[in-house]
Formats: structure tokens, sequence, C-alpha cells
């Protein structure tokens, strides 16, 4: 609900509970997947919850998107407003513990929770990349590929699943339509 969007106030600390639960429940790894969140806040609520993260973990992230990017990129859909993005690039900026992490790509993943991850231990892996390759995809054989998402804008060429579709679409010579709920 757009009307419920206040990219100053979410917070990833449920994510952290989560993982909490998961971890309570005896998970021996984590997958976590990244994308589509309501917050830009670098994953500070995660990291209130946690040190280290003390089983293997990857971080699946729909961008490929640098931590110092990630307000003025994707903050925008989360609700931030014109006046708002310099105050969020602040706020990840001044979040020390991710400032080894934030050239990682995917590091802005999530407003910022690819690099609170990698801070925690977690692996940073394509998102995209990992579902086509589990799912095996390979567009060779087939005349059209249809993909698509909730919004195609320009941040689908930041790592996004459509546009690894494409991508490989067009290494094989295989026509590929992009849909989306808003272009």
């Amino acid at each position: 609900d757009p009307a419920r969007l206040d990219p100053l106030a979410a917070s990833s600390r449920g994510l952290g509970e989560l993982l909490h639960a998961a971890l309570d429940g005896g998970a021996e790894a984590l997958l976590i997947c990244l994308g589509g969140s309501a917050t830009v806040d670098g994953g500070a609520g995660l990291l209130e919850l946690f040190g280290g993260l003390p089983v293997p973990a990857q971080a699946a992230c729909d961008v490929a998107t640098l931590l110092p990017d990630a307000a003025r990129l994707f903050g925008p859909q989360k609700g931030a407003t014109e006046e708002t993005i310099p105050l969020l690039e602040r706020r990840l900026a001044a979040l020390r513990a991710l400032a080894p992490y934030a050239a990682l790509p995917g590091s802005g993943a999530a407003g910022g929770l690819g690099a609170a991850l990698a801070a925690l231990g977690a692996e940073l892996r394509p998102g995209a990349e990992l579902v086509l390759e589990t799912i095996g995809f390979d567009p060779s054989g087939y005349d059209l590929v249809v993909t698509g998402e909730g919004t195609v804008d320009r941040t689908t060429a930041e790592g996004k699943a459509p546009a690894l579709v494409a991508r490989r679409c067009a290494e094989a010579g295989v026509r590929c339509v992009v849909f989306g709920g808003i272009v």
C-alpha cells in the first residue's frame, strides 16, 4: 500500500526476527532472498539482533546495486521524496560497519540489507543467476521467451531476473518479450 510507505521509519528488524526463528528451529544454513523491501535502513534493524551469523549463509540479491546508490535508485519505490533521498544516503553512509562492504555488487539490495548481511558473514550472490541456475534456464531451442516483473524501469537492468533472461536470450539469438505491471 503506497500510502503506508515510510522509508525513514521502515526497519529490517522483522527480517532479523525471522532469521532468529529459523536458527532457533535448527537451520544449518541460510538462503536469504533480497528484493522488494520497503526499507532503506542499511540493515540497521537486522544488525541490532546479530553480531554474526552462526551458520553458512548466502544472500541472493535481486540487484547488483552498490550501497551508496541504494537510496537514490530505490528510495522512490519505497516512498522517498527528493527531499528525503539525501537524508537516506547520509544514514547509509553513517553505518560504519557497512563501509568495508559498500562496494560489493549487491550491497545496496533491499535498501542496504546486502551490505548488512555481508558484514554478518553472508556470501552475496546475484539472485537472478542463482534462480536461473537452479531451474536450469536455457533459452536455446525456443522461438520466444516471455518474462516480466511488477515494475520495469531503469532498475531492471541492475541485475534483476528479466534483464538476465533477456540478455541470455539475446546471446542465444532467441526473441524475448518483457512484460511489466508498470513500465
